[in-house]
């Protein structure tokens, strides 16, 4: 392969590993399926490389590829009547480290409480720190949408907060 991919792709890999695998664990709830996502999400972004015009472009299509397949795994796990609704605790990474526990763990439960647009627009512009815009093109939804996500997801995280606090 080409030699600039290779490069760019091991710098973004160097910087932003570990958040994706992060983002992809609190959307599949599992660290293992979490780190084999974010792997193949590099995959496939090296195999695009030509396509991507830049590293900006790049860090997106990474986001929408494991928001996609994060997806793509909680449909089959749907499908397979083998959702998990927690992650185990102390399961071991390949990558020690890789997630960190969770500063506020009734914000992680309660987050798992939402519908899984919800929870995806809240990790990605909270945790993950995207813009309205950012958080549109890796859910490969409308700005307006990610609004409304943002406002019922807060709503719906409000109440069961309060819930768990009363």
């Amino acid at each position: 392969m080409d030699q600039d991919a290779d490069g760019a792709v091991t710098a973004l890999y160097n910087t932003h590993y570990l958040p994706l695998v992060r983002l992809a664990a609190l959307l599949v709830h599992d660290i293992d399926v979490a780190e084999d996502l974010v792997q193949d999400s590099f995959v496939a972004m090296h195999s695009a490389w030509r396509r991507l015009a830049d590293s900006d472009r790049a860090l997106s299509y990474l986001y929408q590829t494991v928001v996609a397949l994060s997806r793509s795994v909680l449909r089959h796990r749907t499908i397979a009547g083998k959702i998990q609704t927690e992650l185990a605790p102390g399961m071991p990474a390949a990558n020690p480290g890789a997630v960190t526990e969770p500063e506020h763990p009734a914000i992680v439960s309660a987050l798992r409480t939402l519908a899984p647009r919800q929870r995806e627009v809240l990790v990605l512009q909270y945790y993950s720190d995207l813009t309205q815009a950012q958080t549109a093109s890796a859910m490969r939804i409308s700005k307006r949408a990610v609004k409304i996500h943002t406002a019922q997801a807060m709503s719906s995280l409000r109440a069961e907060l309060h819930r768990t606090y009363r």
